[in-house]
C-alpha cells in the first residue's frame, strides 16, 4: 500500500481551499447577481477552512510515513511511535480505496495533487469521514515524497445554500487553480529539505533557490526573519501557528502584491523528537479581495444612489471609488440626464456628434481635487480621439493598466492640457468604465491611480464595472423621476389657474408648492370660478396620490368642478355630483380582472361668497376646515360637516352658510400645509392660526408669511394656501323690485330699470336691458300659469360689478331652455333674443324657485 493516502482523486477540493476567481462573464446582468452570492458562498467557506487545523503526514516515495504531526495524533489516536515507518494505507477504512493504488499513482506523476474525501481508521476502531489534500513533494534527492493534510468533516462548515451557485463556475477553472495549497518541509535548521511546485508559483522564490537554504538566506529581509522565529517556536513548544499572513517574495520590478497565508505544524519522530516544521500555504489574495469587494459592493449598496438627484449619485460613486478603488475618479453625464431627457444611444460604427458633459462626480486622494481641469457642474471638454469616444462608441470598457505618458501619444495631438495634467499627477494606470442602463449611454466614469504604485488588474476591473452598474440603474431611476416630475410639474401648472380674480367679491391670493424630490408632485389643486351675481367659488382639493398620474386626475376633477360650477348648485350638490364622477372614471379605469385594484379618491372644499349678501356657503369632502380670519386679525375653524372623501359614495354632503364682515378672510389649504410626522392634527392647525393672526399684512404678504411659517424641512407633500379677502357691495350698487305675476307689469318693470341705468350713467344699455327684462319676465308669466304655489310674484334685480347682471327670479323650479323656434310659431325666440343681447346668460336655483340672469359687458369707465 505505498502510496495509499495520495491515491486519492480530488473531486471535492473546493470544499478544502475553493478558490475566489470569478470567470469574466461575472460582469454580466447575470452573472452579477450569481457571481455575487457565489462569491459570498466561497469566501465565507474558505474563512472557514482556514481557521480549522489540519492533521499532516510526511509520507516517502513507497508511501511510509516518515512525518507525524500532533494534530495528526489527536486526529486519529495513533502516536508518531505507533506510525512511524508503516504505510499509511493501512489507515483507510475501505477496501475500494486500497484497488485505487495503481490508477492513482499513474495520475500522481501527472497531477501531483489532489483532494478527496475518505474515511480513516481512528486507533479505537470507529471511523472518521475526513478531507484530504495531498500534495508531492521535490527533494534534492531527486525522490518524491507526498504530504497529507487531513481535516475532520465535522469540524468544515456545512456547504452554504448558495453551493448550486457557486458549483458552476468553480466547475469552469483548471485543476491548478482549485489547488492553491503551497508545502515545504524543514530540517530543524530550518532549512528547506522537501517542497511541492506550487510554493514556488505562489511565494516567488524559485526551487534551486530554495532547496538546502533558510528563508532568510533564500529571501533576505525583515519579514523571513520574522516568519522564521515563527517556525522557531513551533519546533520548540511542538503547538501549530495557525493563518499567518506575508507577503510573496516577489522581485522588485513585479508590480502586483501576493498575500499568503501559512499555518506550521511540527513533525516529529517515532520517539516523538522534532524533526523539522511542515509549512502549509494558501494564497489568499484572490479570497482577500473578494472580501474587500463584497465589502465595497455592500458599502454601494449603502452610499450610492440614497437620493433621485443624479449629480448626487454621480458624486457618491466617486466618493466611494476613492480610496477604495482608486486615487483619482470622476463622474461625467451626458447633459441629457441631469434635465431628465432621453438619453443618448450608442456611437454607431462611423461615430457620431459627441455629446455635452458635465462633470457630476469628483473625488481624490489629495484636497482640492488637483488633477481636474474642470470642477463639479462644469461642461467637460471631450476630444474626438480619446478613450472616452471609445468607450462610447463600443460600450465596453477602456482598459489600461499602464498609461502610456510618454510624448507623442495621442493626448499630445488631441488634448494636451490633460496630458500636462496626466505626467505632472504620475498618473500611471487607467480605466474609463460606460454608464449605460437599458440600452443608452448616461455618461463614464473614469478611474485613476497615482501615488499607489500598483497597476488596476482586472479584478479591479470587474469591481468598477459592478459599482458602475449598480450607480447606472440609480442614474437612470433619477432620470426617469427627473423626467416624470417635470412633466407632472409641467401638466399640474398648465391646470392651476395662471391669472385668478375674485372679481368684486374678494381679493385673492395663493401659494402652491410641490412636495420634495423624494415623495414626488402630488394632486392639490385649487380654482378661483366667477359665478353670476357678482359672487365667487372657491376650490381647494387634493387627489390622493403622487406623480404624473395624481397630477391628471387633479386635472379631471379640477376640470369637472369647473363644469359643475358653472351650473350653478349648492356646493352640497355640487360635491355629491362631483363625488359620482369620480366613482365614473374609477370604474371606467378599472382592471376587469382586477377591479379593486384601480382607486381614484380625492378631498375638496367647495366655498360660494355672495358679496351682494355677504353670506358664504361651504361644503367640503374630507378636507380639512377652512380659517376665517375676522378684519381684527381672530383666526376661528367654523363647524362644518366633514363629509367623506370623493370616490366613496358614503354618505350625502351638508352645506352650512355663514355671514361674514366686509374685510374677512377666508383661508382654503390643503392637509399638506398642516400635517406633521409624529404630530397631531390640532398642533398643525394651531400654527396655522398663529401665522394667520396678522391682521396688519397685505393679502399677499400674509400669503406668504404663512407658507414660510409653516413649511416643513424636508416637506414632504405638496401644499396649497388659498385666502381670499371679502368684498361687499354698496347699496347704490343693487337694485331690487318685487312685482305681481301679471304680463301688465312688464311695461313698469321695463322703466323701473332705465331709471336705474339713467341713475348709473348706462343710458347706452336701457334698450337692451328693457329687452331683456320684457323676455324674462314674459317667460316667467307664462311657464308659471300652471304653478300651484301661491306666491306668484315676480322679483326684478339689477347689480353693477364688472358686468350689468340684470336677475329676474320666480318661484317656478323648470329651468328654460333656448328652442329653435320655426318660421310659424308665435313663441319660443325670448332666450334667443336674450343670448344675442347679453354676454352670457344662465339659470341657479334658490330655495323657493329659480334665477334667471343675464349679463351685459360694462364700458371700462363705468
Amino acid at each position: 500500500m505505498g502510496c495509499g493516502l495520495p491515491c486519492l482523486v480530488a473531486r471535492s477540493l473546493p470544499w478544502i481551499y475553493p478558490s475566489t476567481r470569478q470567470p469574466s462573464s461575472w460582469g454580466t446582468q447575470k452573472g452579477r447577481a450569481m457571481g455575487s452570492s457565489a462569491e459570498t458562498a466561497v469566501s465565507e467557506a474558505q474563512t472557514a477552512v482556514e481557521t480549522v487545523c489540519p492533521a499532516i503526514a510526511l509520507l516517502d516515495a513507497q508511501g511510509a510515513v516518515v512525518g507525524w504531526s500532533q494534530a495528526a495524533q489527536r486526529l486519529v489516536g495513533y502516536s508518531a511511535a505507533e506510525v512511524m515507518g508503516r504505510s499509511a494505507g493501512v489507515l483507510l477504512v475501505a477496501a475500494d480505496d486500497r484497488a485505487k493504488v495503481s490508477q492513482a499513482a499513474q495520475e500522481s506523476t501527472r497531477r501531483g495533487r489532489w483532494s478527496e474525501l475518505a474515511q480513516v481508521r481512528h486507533r479505537d476502531g470507529r471511523s472518521i469521514d475526513v478531507r484530504l489534500c495531498v500534495s508531492s513533494l521535490s527533494g534534492q534527492d531527486g525522490l518524491e515524497w507526498w504530504v497529507v493534510c487531513a481535516t475532520d468533516k465535522a469540524l468544515l462548515p456545512a456547504w452554504p445554500a448558495e453551493a448550486t451557485v457557486a458549483e458552476p463556475l468553480l466547475d469552469t477553472l483548471p485543476l491548478p487553480s482549485r489547488l492553491p495549497i503551497g508545502v515545504v518541509i524543514r530540517d530543524t535548521h530550518l532549512r528547506c529539505v522537501r517542497v511541492n511546485d506550487t510554493q514556488g508559483s505562489k511565494d516567488g522564490i524559485p526551487l534551486p533557490k530554495r532547496l538546502g537554504r533558510r528563508l532568510t538566506e533564500a529571501a533576505p529581509g525583515k519579514e523571513a526573519e520574522t516568519l522564521e522565529a515563527v517556525m522557531r517556536q513551533v519546533l520548540e513548544s511542538g503547538d501549530p501557528a495557525i493563518n499567518v499572513d506575508y507577503q510573496a517574495f516577489l522581485p522588485t520590478h513585479v508590480r502586483s502584491n501576493r498575500i499568503l497565508t501559512a499555518s506550521y505544524f511540527r513533525l516529529d519522530d517515532a520517539q516523538g523528537r522534532a524533526l523539522g516544521v511542515c509549512v502549509v500555504s494558501v494564497d489568499v489574495t484572490d479570497s482577500r479581495r473578494a472580501r474587500e469587494r463584497l465589502a465595497i459592493l455592500r458599502e454601494a449598496s449603502r452610499r450610492v444612489g440614497t437620493t433621485v438627484d443624479v449629480m448626487q449619485t454621480g458624486q457618491e460613486l466617486a466618493d466611494l471609488a476613492v480610496p477604495f478603488l482608486a486615487d483619482y475618479a470622476t463622474v461625467d453625464l451626458t447633459e441629457s440626464v441631469p434635465l431628465g431627457e432621453e438619453p443618448l444611444a450608442h456611437f454607431g460604427p462611423q461615430g457620431g456628434y459627441i455629446p455635452v458633459f458635465r462633470r457630476a462626480g469628483l473625488a481624490s486622494i489629495h484636497p482640492g481635487t488637483p488633477e481636474s481641469l474642470f470642477v463639479r457642474g462644469e461642461p467637460v471638454f471631450v476630444p474626438p480621439i480619446s478613450p472616452v469616444t471609445g468607450v462610447l462608441r463600443s460600450g465596453k470598457s477602456h482598459f489600461e493598466p499602464i498609461l502610456d505618458a510618454s510624448p507623442g501619444t495621442w493626448l499630445d495631438h488631441h488634448d494636451a492640457a490633460r496630458a500636462e495634467e496626466l505626467r505632472e499627477h504620475a498618473m500611471h494606470s487607467l480605466m474609463v468604465v460606460p454608464i449605460h442602463a437599458r440600452g443608452a449611454v448616461l455618461g463614464v466614469a473614469v478611474f485613476v491611480r497615482t501615488k499607489d504604485p500598483r497597476p488596476f488588474e482586472e479584478d479591479d476591473l470587474f469591481l468598477a464595472e459592478e459599482l458602475v452598474s449598480w450607480a447606472a440603474l440609480a442614474l437612470d431611476n433619477a432620470r426617469q423621476y427627473v423626467r416624470e416630475r417635470s412633466a407632472a410639474l409641467a401638466l399640474q401648472r398648465l391646470l392651476l389657474p395662471h391669472c385668478a380674480t375674485g372679481g368684486f367679491a374678494a381679493d385673492v391670493a395663493w401659494r402652491y408648492l410641490p412636495a420634495d424630490s423624494h415623495h414626488g408632485i402630488g394632486g392639490d389643486w385649487f380654482d378661483v370660478i366667477p359665478l353670476s351675481g357678482a359672487r365667487v367659488a372657491l376650490v381647494v382639493g387634493d387627489v390622493v396620490g403622487h406623480g404624473i398620474n395624481a397630477a391628471a386626475e387633479m386635472g379631471q376633477l379640477r376640470t369637472a368642478m369647473r363644469t359643475l360650477a358653472g351650473m350653478d348648485m349648492r356646493p352640497d350638490e355640487v360635491l355629491s355630483r362631483l363625488d359620482e364622477q369620480v366613482i365614473r372614471l374609477t370604474e371606467l379605469e378599472a382592471d376587469p380582472r382586477h377591479p379593486a385594484t384601480t382607486t381614484m379618491a380625492a378631498t375638496c372644499l367647495y366655498a360660494v361668497y355672495d358679496p351682494v349678501t355677504r353670506t358664504c356657503t361651504m361644503a367640503r369632502a374630507g378636507h380639512p376646515p377652512p380659517a376665517i380670519i375676522d378684519p381684527y386679525g381672530h383666526v376661528t375653524f367654523p363647524d362644518l360637516p366633514t363629509g367623506a372623501p370623493l370616490g366613496l359614495g358614503l354618505v350625502p354632503f351638508e352645506s352650512v352658510t355663514l355671514e361674514l364682515a366686509e374685510g374677512s378672510v377666508l383661508a382654503l389649504y390643503t392637509d399638506g400645509l398642516i400635517e406633521a410626522r409624529g404630530q397631531d392634527i390640532s398642533a398643525g392647525m394651531n400654527r396655522l392660526r398663529a401665522a394667520l393672526a396678522r391682521p396688519g399684512l397685505k393679502l399677499d404678504d400674509l400669503c406668504s408669511s404663512a407658507v414660510d411659517a409653516l413649511r416643513a424641512k424636508p416637506q414632504s407633500d405638496d401644499f396649497t394656501l388659498l385666502l381670499a379677502r371679502t368684498r361687499s357691495l354698496s347699496a347704490d350698487q343693487v337694485a331690487y323690485w318685487q312685482f305681481p305675476s301679471d304680463l301688465a307689469v312688464v311695461s313698469r318693470a321695463r322703466t323701473l330699470a332705465a331709471r336705474q341705468l339713467t341713475q348709473w350713467g348706462l343710458e347706452h344699455l336701457a334698450e337692451s336691458t328693457g329687452l331683456i327684462v320684457s323676455e324674462l319676465f314674459t317667460n316667467a308669466i307664462i311657464h308659471g300659469k300652471d304653478d300651484c304655489n301661491s306666491d306668484r310674484t315676480i322679483g326684478l334685480r339689477l347689480i353693477r360689478h364688472e358686468m350689468l347682471t340684470c336677475e329676474v327670479s320666480d318661484a317656478h323650479h323648470c329651468r328654460p331652455f333656448v328652442r329653435h323656434a320655426r318660421t310659424t310659431d308665435e313663441h319660443g325666440r325670448g332666450l334667443f333674443l336674450v343670448t344675442q343681447l347679453s354676454r352670457r346668460w344662465g339659470t341657479r336655483q334658490i330655495p323657493d324657485g329659480k334665477i334667471i340672469w343675464a349679463d351685459q359687458q360694462l364700458p371700462a369707465s363705468a
